[in-house]
């Protein structure tokens, strides 16, 4: 989850997030670095006593900056490709949850399994535990094995939502009448969250997600428990 006074973003949790935490700081650096030459280049024009009325234009400097910004947005453009394509990536899943948002709560679905499914709402305040976090807790969990590949089908029962988990690099819009997909692989154990990452009414940011990755055993012993309770 975020912190106080945060500047950066969340640790990553998934390889995909890994790769745009990577690409953030890459393309960050060659802005500060066209930031520092643009206003090297403002102080000298400023302050330079050096004039010269007779010339109207330079051949060099317009091929040098032509060039020079095509090259950067190459440099850009390439990572950002390479990771957008990452993400569209769907290899043969170990799990596939069906996320469906509701004002105002998720409900999931574990496709694979028969009768396993379960609203997800919001803890209120007054019922929170120690330790638990005012406004992203909720009363189930979705749980899934850490290092599988876990797809989820994203769509919703009344207005437009957003399934979106900030540390695995994950966000997809819930459209009503639309199944959209995702996947992502937890590299680690623990606990994600997320929040509804579409304006769909009064109760917006009532909504939560919480992720909990776990090693394949407790997914076992998880999802058997909760179909002897279906």
């Amino acid at each position: 989850m975020a912190h106080p006074s945060q500047l950066g973003f969340q640790d990553a949790a998934s390889p995909v997030m890994e790769e745009l935490l990577h690409f953030h700081d890459h393309a960050l650096m060659i802005v500060f670095l066209i930031s520092t030459l643009v206003l090297y280049i403002i102080v000298v024009m400023v302050t330079t006593k050096l004039t010269n009325k007779y010339i109207l234009d330079s051949q060099e400097i317009e091929i040098v900056w032509t060039i020079l910004p095509a090259v950067i947005l190459i440099m850009i453009a390439l990572p950002s490709l390479r990771i957008l394509y990452l993400m569209d990536e769907v290899n043969d899943p170990h799990l596939t949850v069906k996320a469906m948002g509701h004002q105002w709560y998720w409900s999931y679905e574990y496709t694979d399994y028969e009768n396993l499914a379960f609203d997800s709402y919001m803890i209120p305040t007054q019922d929170l535990a120690p330790g638990q976090f005012r406004l992203l807790e909720t009363d189930h969990r979705m749980v899934i094995p850490m290092e599988s590949p876990v797809r989820v089908l994203v769509s919703a029962e009344d207005v437009l939502h957003s399934w979106a988990v900030p540390a695995l690099g994950v966000k997809m819009d819930a459209v009503p009448g639309r199944l959209n997909q995702t996947s992502f692989i937890t590299s680690r154990p623990g606990v994600f969250y997320g929040q509804c990452s579409e304006i769909c009414g009064a109760n917006h940011s009532f909504m939560p997600i919480v992720v909990e990755a776990v090693p394949l055993e407790h997914f076992e012993n998880w999802s058997s428990l909760m179909l002897e309770d279906a």
